[in-house]
């Protein structure tokens, strides 16, 4: 069951877009983090959100700070509200797994999506990440705390999350050239993410 709900992730956000936005909070209780990794950034720069879904509220807090945001996206339901509600900045319609921008960005930001990839393809996800970037560019991602696959449900569907070892990810992120400046599990203050902030070297 966890295979067929790993492969219908897109799927579903894509289904479901309207739903999403209608109950997705406002609230906006990353600002913590996001206050982080913009001050490593430094400065206005371009930010990758990978996963940016309908880009409401995490995309609309940088471009309202005045970076140039480029949001991917892989259901083209949640990308068309981002784009409607967004129209100067670039939405790209493409599965995260298949990026091949031939750009590099200040920050890179996969938030409550990459680990909605299978452990296999969220290693593959690194050198990915890695081509994106240049020495000082900052990563975020949220993951699970240990090894193992997690159902959840969205509308009535297996929502699928997975997540590699704290060990793997450290290793995964050292070979591809990224040091872990701050990681924290289940955070409080943030509704239990837990998040990985690393910059490349």
């Amino acid at each position: 069951m966890s295979d067929a709900a790993a492969k219908h992730i897109l799927t579903i956000y894509d289904t479901h877009a309207d739903a999403f936005a209608r109950l997705r909070s406002r609230h906006l209780m990353e600002k913590g983090w996001l206050d982080k990794f913009t001050r490593l950034i430094g400065g206005k720069g371009a930010i990758l959100d990978i996963g940016c879904g309908n880009g409401v509220p995490i995309a609309e807090h940088f471009i309202r700070q005045g970076y140039r945001l480029t949001g991917v996206d892989g259901a083209p339901g949640m990308l068309a509200r981002a784009q409607q509600a967004f129209p100067d900045q670039r939405w790209l319609h493409l599965d995260m797994r298949q990026m091949a921008l031939n750009e590099t960005f200040d920050g890179l930001l996969a938030w409550d999506s990459f680990f909605h990839l299978s452990p296999d393809d969220q290693r593959q996800m690194f050198p990915i990440f890695a081509r994106h970037s240049r020495p000082g560019s900052v990563l975020m991602f949220t993951s699970g705390t240990d090894n193992g696959i997690a159902m959840g449900e969205f509308e009535g569907e297996p929502l699928y999350h997975a997540s590699l070892s704290p060990d793997e990810y450290r290793q995964r992120l050292a070979d591809n050239g990224f040091a872990v400046i701050e990681v924290m599990f289940e955070d409080p203050a943030c509704g239990g993410h837990s998040v990985w902030l690393c910059q490349a070297r």
